[in-house]
């Protein structure tokens, strides 16, 4: 019987929390900020991924 080593489903439920506990005290204008910083970060980091 295999180990499981790696729980995507774990993963996704903390990643989820980590999400949550940033979030959580933040107008919907800071939210909208966060998820448009995050955005541009990740399309950066998509850039930078094409360009190697």
């Amino acid at each position: 019987m295999k180990t499981k080593t790696f729980d995507c489903v774990e993963m996704k439920r903390q990643g989820a929390k980590r999400v949550q506990e940033r979030l959580s005290g933040m107008t919907t204008e800071e939210q909208l900020a966060y998820w448009d910083k995050k955005y541009e970060q990740l399309v950066q980091r998509q850039k930078e991924h094409h360009q190697q």
